[in-house]
């Protein structure tokens, strides 16, 4: 990179050289590609003006927005300037970081060293630092921006400005080193709103709430950047109701919402099941003007799906222009989920049939359940191997939990069992679980301990396993077995997890209930309207499930044991606030038990009401004395 002789420039006779810089400048600017600018590169050279740091600089940026490879031609250019200042260096290292040269002696560490070996010596600058630094993360090699990070100190006290502080920042959370990056920020005598972003968002990617939420109320300007950051946070580390507080915030502080802050509050009232809350952004989405993105409308989907509404999720799915994979995939899983498998398949046909849309595992997988609560077997294995044979789709354990599954429901257990032992991957708990349910619907205690010996290693300390396991034994006359049972779940120490139910009122609050809560403050109104309901379904042939409870308890103590569950505590706070024929919608964390889905199915027809319960399985729909899943879940 040696330059030739320097020779004084002749001016213009025109202009004066200050008004022909300008003039070359802006002609730069205005340059609609490569070819645009080597035309003012010539009259740069046909004005001896390629000795000026200024233009060159200006024309390197140029060419590396465009993408005109460093060697040789921008390099020849920067060549021609016989004292470089630390700018048109800058610009050089620059565009190293932008173009990420092959040749190691055009890397920009490399050029950076050439910097401060010339002499006298050309003093960085700030954005040298900055683009060092980018080029470090950029690698992957924290080993530079370790020495990058080092000379900001060494040379200067760079590491006490701003933008090296907030490159600094983003490279070490590039390296999901958060301690580090803490320690800049923590060093800073200034912060701007990048400082206090870019740390909270990298806090909420990798879960870490708590430190989230410290740095956010601490921001004294929160931008839509961090506002997002918090929202998604919350909703992908399942806190959906602080995620809908900070996104009511975030509108009360009149940040503009953007689509990725909607997907974050649609993701989660989905998780909460809160339909109010669904019709609630449903009409800020509406309003918005992102209606017809693809992203947004295909969470709504999956939210209102969700949420138990099933048709005003296929009113918006019909209303989406552009509709991609994800798009069908949610209104396929949703249909399935809600047991309605014909128009599940129906719109798969459609999709492949009449669009150019190809399905993906998750599109196989809503296709699979549909047929799994459908019992259609036969349907079942033409897709299963359709996606293997036409869509080249390697069926993972998830789609085998499927298939497993569908044979279960209709009796098939030995052929499940026999599907299971031949997958060529390593079955994950939910295959097991799909044959240990099996057993439980067709009582096969056998097959039962193998499955359950399987969760037993893969998941020792879920206790619905166990539970699940004791019901199959003492529904076929395997007392001693239950026994067993019932003696290793007491060795392993394990306890059942907390049953939570919840559901809206008529203002959209969420009431969350625990089994045998009486914590609400409304609690004795509560369990009145309870004793009062089961006194008329007891009337009408109810008679309680018993099984449902494991404790070695005399009868009268399961049966109050199952009063409190938390979904007849939510289903008795929906009758008293609900208004007339309205809908009860209640969702809870596990799966309803027997006992609870015989109450909800009947009382569906004593009160004259639909009940719609969304289980860690399925959507039950009651009506008229009957559910939509057939006594199959």
């Amino acid at each position: 990179m040696r330059a030739p002789t320097f020779t004084p420039p002749a001016t213009s006779p025109l202009l004066p050289l200050p008004a022909l810089d300008a003039l070359v400048a802006a002609a730069i600017d205005a340059a609609a590609g490569p070819r645009h600018l080597r035309a003012v590169h010539a009259v740069i050279l046909r004005f001896d003006l390629h000795h000026s740091c200024f233009l060159v600089a200006k024309l390197l940026r140029g060419l590396s927005h465009y993408r005109v490879p460093l060697h040789p031609y921008p390099l020849r250019i920067f060549s021609l300037v016989p004292r470089p200042n630390p700018f048109l260096w800058t610009a050089l290292i620059r565009s190293a970081v932008i173009l990420r040269p092959r040749l190691p002696d055009y890397q920009p560490l490399r050029l950076y060293s050439l910097m401060r070996r010339q002499w006298p010596p050309s003093p960085p600058l700030s954005f040298t630092f900055t683009a060092l630094l980018k080029s470090a993360a950029a690698d992957l090699c924290l080993a530079n921006g370790l020495q990058i990070h080092a000379q900001s100190i060494s040379t200067g006290g760079f590491d006490a400005d701003l933008f090296v502080q907030n490159t600094l920042i983003s490279m070490y959370v590039e390296f999901c080193d958060l301690a580090s990056a803490r320690r800049v920020f923590d060093g800073m005598s200034i912060r701007d709103a990048i400082s206090w972003t870019s740390l909270t968002v990298a806090y909420t990617k990798t879960g870490n709430l708590s430190s989230a939420e410290g740095l956010f109320e601490r921001s004294p300007a929160k931008d839509v950047v961090a506002w997002t950051a918090m929202v998604t946070g919350y909703a992908q580390n399942a806190m959906p109701k602080k995620a809908l507080t900070t996104f009511e915030r975030m509108r009360e502080a009149g940040v503009v919402i953007d689509e990725v802050a909607l997907v974050g509050a649609v993701s989660a009232i989905a998780q909460l099941g809160a339909a109010k809350h669904a019709v609630w952004v449903r009409d800020i989405v509406d309003g918005s003007g992102f209606r017809q993105d693809v992203v947004v409308g295909s969470a709504m989907v999956d939210m209102l799906a969700k949420c138990g509404l099933i048709d005003e999720a296929r009113q918006v799915f019909d209303e989406i222009m552009n509709r991609n994979v994800y798009t069908y995939s949610a209104m396929i899983v949703g249909l399935a989920a809600h047991g309605r498998a014909h128009e599940a398949i129906a719109l798969f046909k459609e999709m492949v049939g009449k669009t150019d849309v190809k399905p993906n595992h998750v599109t196989f997988i809503g296709v699979l359940t549909a047929c799994s609560h459908a019992g259609m077997v036969e349907v079942g294995r033409y897709y299963f191997h359709l996606m293997k044979d036409e869509y080249r789709i390697v069926p993972s354990p998830d789609h085998y939990t499927c298939m497993v599954d569908l044979l279960g429901r209709v009796g098939l257990v030995e052929e499940a069992l026999e599907l299971v032992r031949a997958m060529p991957t390593e079955p994950h708990g939910g295959v097991w679980g799909a044959l240990l349910g099996a057993c439980r619907i067709h009582v096969k205690p056998e097959i039962a301990g193998i499955a359950a010996n399987h969760l037993f290693e893969l998941e020792p300390d879920r206790i619905g396993n166990y539970v699940l396991l004791s019901n199959i034994y003492a529904s076929a006359g395997m007392w001693d077995e239950v026994s067993k049972v019932r003696k290793l779940m007491r060795a392993r120490g394990l306890k059942k997890n907390p049953s939570a139910s919840w559901t809206e009122d008529n203002d959209g609050s969420i009431h969350e209930f625990f089994a045998g809560d009486g914590l609400h403050p409304r609690t004795h109104e509560i369990k009145d309207t309870l004793e009062d309901l089961l006194g008329k379904l007891k009337l009408e042939g109810y008679d309680p499930v018993l099984s449902s409870v494991l404790y070695d308890i005399n009868d009268n103590e399961k049966e109050k044991l199952l009063n409190g569950h938390s979904e007849k505590l939510a289903l008795a706070f929906g009758l008293l606030t609900a208004g007339a024929g309205d809908t009860i919608r209640i969702v809870k964390n596990l799966r309803i038990c027997e006992d609870c889905h015989l109450v909800m199915r009947l009382a569906s027809r004593t009160v004259n009401r639909e009940i719609v319960v969304r289980d860690n399985l399925r959507f039950h729909h009651f009506k008229d004395g009957a559910c939509s899943c057939r006594e199959f879940w």
